[in-house]
């Protein structure tokens, strides 16, 4: 590894660890989206799972997915008002003083939101386990569930930060996330497609959190997921791309 890089990642590595004791320190924010997905999910289950039919599959095994996946969305939020209160109180341009980059900047803020949204995670899966959720995954479905919510995590915060970089104030970053947090209830995550408006059906089917939360249903139930583990993965490949390209631009463009 040359010295450029030993350094670019001790440095995102530092970032990260700042991000979490961030964290640890506006633990009101932590404490809101830790437990909003789990809100929702009982909401799901006991207020309208009854109402829903999902075939042979219990409804609090069938939209466990979708929470995990909406625990990405809350987490992203985070990421954007963490990276705009940094270019608003001027950590940035001290940062910039050091030579710090982009890359190792917004990786420190996409490394403690992984870290964040897998405390989420944990916590929708215990409670989920507690209310009935029992998955007949094997050892390398729940790796390969966990790998392909972790590339989904990543992308959706490094497009996060990206909009932080945008947003002029935390309240309107918080704000240009919503399309994150919203996007998987038009999916397969609380109902089956089929259930929609017709007119809904090609948007449902063909964005990027359907393909991931049916191969991670799959997976989790011990069922075979066809191309959609690779089609999610190809999403979150291309998020990833365009996120890291544009964050890089607009970084330059808020630093110069």
């Amino acid at each position: 590894m040359s010295d450029t890089a030993a350094n670019g990642l001790a440095t995102a590595t530092a970032l990260a660890g700042r991000g979490i004791l961030l964290s640890r320190r506006n633990l009101d924010a932590v404490i809101t989206s830790l437990m909003l997905p789990v809100m929702l999910m009982l909401v799901f289950v006991y207020f309208f799972g009854g109402a829903i039919d999902t075939g042979d599959t219990r409804y609090v095994t069938y939209v466990v997915p979708g929470v995990l996946v909406l625990c990405a969305g809350f987490g992203a939020a985070g990421t954007a008002v963490s990276v705009s209160e940094d270019m608003r109180r001027g950590t940035v341009d001290r940062l910039r003083t050091l030579d710090v980059g982009a890359v190792p900047f917004l990786a420190g803020h996409v490394v403690a939101a992984v870290a964040r949204n897998a405390l989420a995670t944990t916590l929708v899966l215990g409670v989920a386990a507690l209310i009935g959720f029992r998955p007949a995954a094997t050892a390398a479905g729940w790796l390969a569930a966990i790998g392909l919510l972790l590339a989904y995590i990543t992308a959706v915060s490094w497009l996060a930060a990206a909009a932080g970089l945008v947003a002029r104030t935390p309240e309107a970053a918080g704000a240009v996330t919503f399309f994150m947090m919203f996007l998987p209830y038009p999916s397969s995550a609380f109902v089956p497609i089929d259930t929609m408006p017709d007119w809904l059906h090609g948007f449902a089917e063909h964005q990027p959190v359907t393909p991931l939360i049916e191969s991670m249903r799959g997976l989790l139930l011990d069922q075979p997921v066809g191309g959609a583990a690779w089609t999610a993965l190809a999403w979150c490949a291309g998020l990833l791309a365009l996120a890291v390209a544009a964050s890089g631009a607009l970084f330059r463009l808020r630093t110069r």
